[in-house]
């Protein structure tokens, strides 16, 4: 499935830092506002070791993991809700994605000039969600508009529709977002099909410096106690030290700079598995001497829907999915040490995919 994230925040955050670190593209990146004005895109690589372990063992011809793409969004300003600065075009880039990667400042450096004359995360955060808020209230608006002469008339699907709306607007009118509201099943298809700015989830992202990598700083605790009630993630990551990390061609030495820093693996790595966290991702993989590959499917997907992500004719045609866990794979080292063992299971339409699951699909069109 095709992931989609952007990246947001004020001016002179650390974006397209960021955006350079996830993508190797290098974004123009400078100190003053605008700086982004078209959104720069990048398709990066999930980083999964077990696509990896795989390989090594099947030895295929194309080892191809799965992809998000990302997108560095132009810096938002107080009034983009009303179109000031790129506020029209910005918010309709967000409107694309499946969801937020929002940057936070939480550094200071007289050298880099914030927007606002000084470092304050939480206060950031609300411009951007004021921003966010507005402009989901004028959709809701409009949409208000369009149902309530039907609703007037007694559709009953109408009327339902207006409550709902009624309730999304006063709940951003009192400043929340509609990410933190608590909704059912058919409410949230209506919400969807609107697009809200603020119903999609968010991963905040403390850019600090590298004193505070590990432990993080006031900056970053003031923001986590702001966002708490929120369906959110935090992660800490130094966009500066980021950069140097991606410059490192050798394994080792990038092993050796981590080491020193106090980090397993580079912040970019957390902040693509938070992102598959928070949009109830998991992965499963295709094993063969022609390629091995991961494919990415949400949590919960039945076996025709996971063949789907192959192709469509995969899951209208499904007959049958021959499954193998990871660790059986591994520990057992190939698919027929697994037959053999016994470890092969198939499975019909009602089987639920695994995180890890090795799956051969058997379909007819």
């Amino acid at each position: 499935m095709a992931l989609k994230c952007g990246i947001v925040g004020l001016p002179n955050v650390g974006k397209s830092t960021l955006f350079n670190c996830l993508s190797n593209a290098k974004a123009q990146s400078a100190n003053f506002p605008f700086c982004t004005i078209e959104p720069n895109i990048g398709v990066i690589s999930v980083p999964d070791k077990r696509l990896d372990f795989l390989a090594k063992l099947v030895n295929p011809e194309k080892v191809i993991p799965a992809t998000v793409e990302i997108v560095d969004i132009a810096g938002l300003v107080k009034g983009a809700s009303k179109g000031e600065g790129l506020g029209n075009k910005f918010l309709a880039n967000i409107r694309e994605t499946n969801a937020i990667i929002h940057v936070l400042r939480c550094f200071e450096n007289d050298n880099i000039v914030h927007v606002d004359g000084s470092v304050d995360p939480v206060r950031d955060r609300e411009t951007i969600d004021l921003e966010l808020q507005l402009k989901d209230l004028e959709t809701l608006e409009s949409f208000y508009d369009k149902n309530i002469r039907t609703a007037s008339s007694g559709d009953k699907k109408a009327k339902k529709i207006i409550v709902l709306i009624k309730k999304c607007m006063e709940h951003l009118e009192r400043g929340n977002s509609i990410r933190s509201m608590i909704l059912n099943e058919e409410d949230l298809d209506v919400i969807h099909s609107l697009h809200l700015l603020t119903a999609k989830p968010v991963l905040y992202v403390c850019n600090v410096d590298a004193s505070s990598i590990v432990e993080g700083n006031k900056y970053v605790n003031a923001l986590c106690e702001s966002v708490k009630d929120e369906n959110s993630e935090v992660i800490i990551i130094a966009t500066a030290i980021e950069s140097e990390i991606a410059e490192f061609e050798d394994a080792k030495e990038r092993k050796f700079f981590l080491d020193e820093l106090g980090l397993e693996e580079p912040g970019v790595h957390y902040l693509i598995q938070a992102t598959y966290k928070l949009l109830s991702l998991q992965t499963y993989f295709t094993a063969g001497k022609k390629e091995v590959r991961a494919w990415t499917v949400v949590k919960g997907s039945k076996a025709p829907q996971a063949a789907g992500v192959i192709h469509t004719d995969f899951e209208k045609g499904f007959i049958r999915a021959e499954v193998i866990s990871y660790d059986d794979f591994i520990a057992l080292g190939s698919e027929h040490a697994c037959k053999d063992a016994g470890k092969l299971f198939i499975q019909g339409k009602d089987y639920v995919v695994s995180d890890g699951d090795i799956m051969h699909f058997r379909f007819n069109v």
